[in-house]
C-alpha cells in the first residue's frame, strides 16, 4: 500500500501492540443479537486476558455509561443518541446507526485510542466486523493517513456472514485494510467478489471446555422420557433447516421411536411456518412461556409438557444451561444449509455433546470422526443419524470423546496465537512500522464525544 521502510517486530506482544475491535454487536443485552456479539465479547476478553490493552467499540445500550471497563476490556458504547430512538435492539434503525458510526468514530478513535497508543511506541490493530463497518474502515484509513499515523496501524475487516455485501465497495475496502473471514467456505464465497481473504477461525472461551455437570445433564435426559432427545437453537430462518429437523422427528415417531425436539428460536416470521409444519405432520407442540434459568427449569419444561414432540422455549434460556442441554441431548441439531462457521456446533462439541452439523463452514467437524455431518435437506437423513446414535451407544460415546478433544484446538488462546502470527504479514502488506511517529504527526482533534 504505502511505499515506506518496513520495520516489523519479530512477534507482537502486549508491549508493542494494542487491539481495537469495532462491531455493531457487543456484550450488552441490547447489543447481543447473535454470534457476532458473542465473537466480539469473547475475542476482546481473550486479548485482554493475554495482557493486551484492548478496546471494544459497539452500538451499546443507550441507558448504560458511554465508557466503562469490563473483564479488562475498555468498552466504548457508540451511537447512543441514535439508539435512544430505537429501544428494541441493536438492529433497529441499523442504517442510521451505521451512518453515525462511519461519520463520527474515525476521528474520535484516532484521538482517543490510536494516537495515545502510538505515542507509547505501540502498533494498533483495528479489527472491523461486518458490512456496517466497511465504510468506517476506509474513512479510518484515510484519517490515519492524514494524521501521519497510518504506518502505525494494522486494519483488518472481517466477514462473518454474507449480509450487506452489496453495500461494500470491495476494491476500496481492499486498499484500506486486510480482509479476513472465518472459514475456507466463506473464503470461496468472497473470491466471487474479487476478494482473497485470510482465514482466521472463530473460537470459544476456555470456560466452554469445562465439562458440564453430569448430574444436571442426567436430570434433563431423565425428564425427557425418551431415548432420543434432540436440541436445536438459533434464529428462525430457512437456512438453519428447521423444517428438516421437524420432519426428522415426525419420521422417527412414525417408525415407533418417541423422539422429542427441544427448541429455542427467535422472533423471525419463519417460526410460524416451522411450527405450522409440525402441526401439519401431526406433532404435538408445547409452547413453554416460563423463564428457563437452569437445568431444573429445562427438566420441568420437558416433564410438564406431557410428552409433546416439540417443546418450544419461547421466553428466556440462560446461556449457562445450554452446555448441560448439549451434553444431555442425543444430538444438537446445528444442521444449517449455509453456515459461515457454526459456533453452535463447536460449542456443543466442547460440552461433550454430539453435534449434527451442515456441510458448509463447519470445518472443525469430521464426519463420524467427532461429529455427524448432514449433506442434504432431507429429514430422513437426520432421522437416520439420530436412530444410529440411539442404537449404537458406543458410537455416540466415541464421538463425544473426540468432540471434546478436538474442540480444544479452537480455544481463543490458540486462535489468538494464529491471529498474531498473521499480523506479521498484514503489517508487511500495509507498510506498518513499529518505530515512534514523527514529532510533526499528530491526530486530528475532535470533540471527543461518542455521538
Amino acid at each position: 500500500m504505502l511505499a515506506v521502510e518496513i520495520v516489523v517486530a519479530d512477534m507482537f506482544d502486549p508491549a508493542t501492540l494494542e487491539v481495537v475491535m469495532v462491531s455493531f454487536e457487543g456484550p450488552d443485552r441490547y447489543s447481543l443479537a447473535g454470534g457476532l456479539g458473542v465473537r466480539a465479547r469473547e475475542l476482546t476478553r481473550a486479548f485482554a486476558a493475554a495482557g493486551y490493552a484492548t478496546t471494544l467499540v459497539f452500538v451499546g445500550d443507550p441507558a448504560l455509561p458511554p465508557e466503562e471497563t469490563s473483564k479488562g476490556v475498555r468498552l466504548l458504547r457508540w451511537c447512543q443518541e441514535v439508539s435512544q430512538h430505537y429501544p428494541a435492539g441493536v438492529y433497529e434503525g441499523e442504517w442510521a446507526k451505521a451512518d453515525t458510526l462511519s461519520r463520527t468514530l474515525p476521528d474520535a478513535l484516532i484521538q482517543r485510542v490510536v494516537g495515545p497508543a502510538v505515542a507509547q511506541g505501540k502498533v494498533v490493530a483495528v479489527l472491523c466486523e461486518e458490512w456496517h463497518t466497511a465504510l468506517f474502515c476506509r474513512r479510518l484509513s484515510d484519517g490515519l493517513d492524514a494524521a501521519g499515523l497510518r504506518r502505525h496501524a494494522i486494519l483488518l475487516w472481517n466477514a462473518n456472514s454474507r449480509f450487506g455485501w452489496g453495500e461494500i465497495d470491495w476494491p476500496a475496502l481492499s486498499r484500506a485494510a486486510s480482509t479476513t473471514t472465518v472459514s475456507r467456505y466463506m473464503k470461496q464465497l468472497m473470491l466471487g467478489s474479487g476478494v482473497n481473504p485470510v482465514v482466521i477461525p472463530n473460537g470459544i472461551p476456555e470456560s466452554a471446555l469445562v465439562r458440564p455437570d453430569p448430574g444436571a445433564a442426567a436430570a434433563i435426559r431423565h425428564a425427557a422420557g425418551t431415548p432420543c432427545l434432540a436440541f436445536k437453537i438459533g434464529r428462525f430462518t430457512p437456512d438453519k433447516r428447521w423444517i428438516q429437523a421437524i420432519e426428522a422427528i415426525a419420521e422417527l415417531r412414525a417408525e415407533g421411536l418417541t423422539a422429542r425436539l427441544l427448541i429455542r428460536g427467535g422472533i423471525e416470521l419463519h417460526g410460524a411456518e416451522v411450527l405450522g409444519r409440525a402441526h401439519h405432520l401431526g406433532l404435538s407442540v408445547c409452547d413453554w412461556d416460563e423463564r428457563v434459568d437452569d437445568a431444573a427449569g429445562v427438566a420441568r419444561a420437558l416433564r410438564e409438557s406431557r410428552g409433546a414432540a416439540i417443546v418450544n422455549l419461547r421466553r428466556f434460556l440462560h446461556e449457562r444451561v445450554i452446555p448441560e442441554i448439549d451434553l444431555a441431548a442425543t444430538a444438537v441439531l446445528a444442521n444449517s444449509g449455509h453456515e459461515p462457521f457454526g459456533l453452535v456446533g463447536l460449542e456443543a462439541m466442547a460440552a461433550g455433546g454430539v453435534a449434527m452439523v451442515g456441510a458448509t463452514g463447519e470445518e472443525y467437524a469430521r464426519p463420524y470422526g467427532n461429529a455427524v455431518v448432514i449433506e442434504s435437506e432431507d429429514g430422513a437423513e437426520v432421522a437416520a443419524a439420530l436412530r444410529g446414535l440411539v442404537e449404537r451407544p458406543g458410537l455416540a460415546r466415541r464421538l463425544r470423546r473426540a468432540a471434546r478433544h478436538d474442540a480444544r484446538g479452537f480455544a481463543w488462546p490458540v486462535v489468538l496465537e494464529g491471529l498474531l502470527e498473521r499480523l506479521r504479514y498484514m503489517a508487511f502488506h500495509q507498510g506498518v512500522t513499529t518505530s515512534n511517529p514523527s514529532p510533526t504527526a499528530a491526530p486530528r482533534g475532535t470533540s471527543g464525544t461518542s455521538q
